[in-house]
């Protein structure tokens, strides 16, 4: 985890309503051993407070360029230097135009004009401004002057109803770039190793307007895929239809139903592991009407439901099983003894189960509550992010793959 021990890193938080995940984005630093240094701008403040971002760093929050008791040895000068990088995060349209203009009137833009360290800046803004032809040319700008970019992704934004490119990249993908400038040749365990992992819920059509679904955001998925690709593996995600953006890093194939994740899944093979994190919908109907199904004076509709096929234990059984597969068990009842027998009828290594029962807010929220069900036994894991869920999954996997030589 402490792939990043004792690298110093100046981040300096801009003036966007994204600049809230800077506090999620420093403690995910400092768990890996970095000292944050934070440079708040004047419009950060107004979404976020120095008292939050100082207490998550443990350190002082700079913010006034004109500051009598650091300027006294030019205190900007110094942070500039004293640093191995300088991350900007959220970068937003102002501080892009400022560095790549060469005008200094604030502490942040003055650090980062004065930087001999790399800069790397995360994008966070509407995308009408993303896509503007000023901010397009001073990115271009900026990438000839040297400076490296995580983002920005695509999603909805935080006005209502605005969507595009210009979200902020997830704390996480952050932090995978910020490895790759500070520490290229940290250790990769899963370096050479490939991974089918599936996501989100799958959408089987009834009519060209309504499907059968279910509310899997694809967060946990997506989580898991991000951390086996940061711990060096080779990852295609098969997603079903989510509106999170891809992982970095990852060979991201996009499905809609049961049937065409299977397929993917079977295309993706072999491979050395495979976790099965999709809520796959079990029916679909048999026939699916090739206009709108009208209301009519008999009622609603009789749907005849068939089963979808069943790709943990397809896979799971079949002639390209990769050596390690781990499946999802998501309950609302039984939670242990349904996810004990799923892991013997399926043929998996290991069951991950959870309980998403309406009440628990699993399903579309960021945290989780995971048992893990192997044929040693269950580990019950405490609640956690699911990105933490992801890392500690990966961390079981390597130590499973080192024990067994697979």
């Amino acid at each position: 985890m402490a792939s990043l021990k004792d690298k110093r890193i100046l981040l300096v938080v801009g003036g966007g309503i994204a600049a809230y995940k800077a506090l999620d984005l420093i403690r995910r630093l400092r768990e890996r051993g970095a000292k944050v240094t934070p440079v708040m701008t004047r419009g950060a403040a107004e979404f976020v407070t120095p008292l939050s971002i100082g207490a998550l760093s443990a350190s002082k929050v700079y913010s006034d360029l004109f500051d009598r008791e650091d300027e006294h040895d030019v205190g900007h000068i110094r942070l500039a230097r004293d640093h191995e990088l300088i991350l900007v995060a959220p970068a937003t349209a102002h501080l892009m135009a400022r560095l790549a203009g060469g005008l200094v009137d604030d502490l942040a833009s003055a650090v980062m004009l004065a930087a001999k360290a790399p800069i790397l800046m995360a994008p966070a803004m509407n995308p009408a401004m993303w896509a503007h032809a000023a901010t397009r040319r001073n990115h271009e700008c900026l990438i000839a002057d040297g400076v490296r970019f995580v983002g920005p992704g695509a999603g909805e934004m935080a006005e209502a109803g605005e969507a595009g490119v210009g979200r902020l990249a997830e704390p996480l993908e952050i932090v995978a770039a910020v490895e790759e400038v500070l520490a290229p040749n940290a250790p990769k365990p899963l370096a050479g190793r490939c991974f089918v992992v599936t996501s989100g819920p799958t959408h089987e059509p009834i009519d060209p307007v309504r499907y059968i679904a279910n509310r899997s955001s694809g967060q946990q998925g997506h989580a898991i895929a991000q951390a086996l690709a940061e711990a060096g593996g080779e990852v295609v995600l098969v997603s079903g239809p989510v509106v999170i953006p891809d992982p970095q890093g990852v060979r991201t194939v996009k499905v809609e139903t049961a049937r065409q994740m299977l397929k993917a899944v079977e295309e993706a093979l072999p491979a050395d592991g495979a976790i099965f994190v999709a809520a796959v919908a079990d029916w679909r109907v048999a026939t699916e009407g090739a206009s709108k199904t009208k209301k009519g004076a008999d009622g609603p509709p009789r749907l005849e439901l068939v089963e979808n096929p069943d790709i943990l234990a397809t896979i799971g059984h079949g002639e390209k099983r990769p050596k390690l597969v781990v499946g999802f068990a998501a309950e609302t009842n039984d939670l242990l003894a349904n996810a004990q027998a799923k892991l013997m009828r399926k043929g998996a290594d290991a069951i991950l189960a959870n309980d998403v029962s309406l009440e628990g807010g699993v399903m579309g929220g960021p945290r989780n509550t995971v048992h893990l069900v192997s044929e040693s036994g269950v580990e019950d894991w405490p609640t956690m992010a699911k990105a933490d869920v992801a890392r500690r999954l990966v961390d079981w996997i390597v130590a499973r793959m080192g024990a067994s030589g697979a």
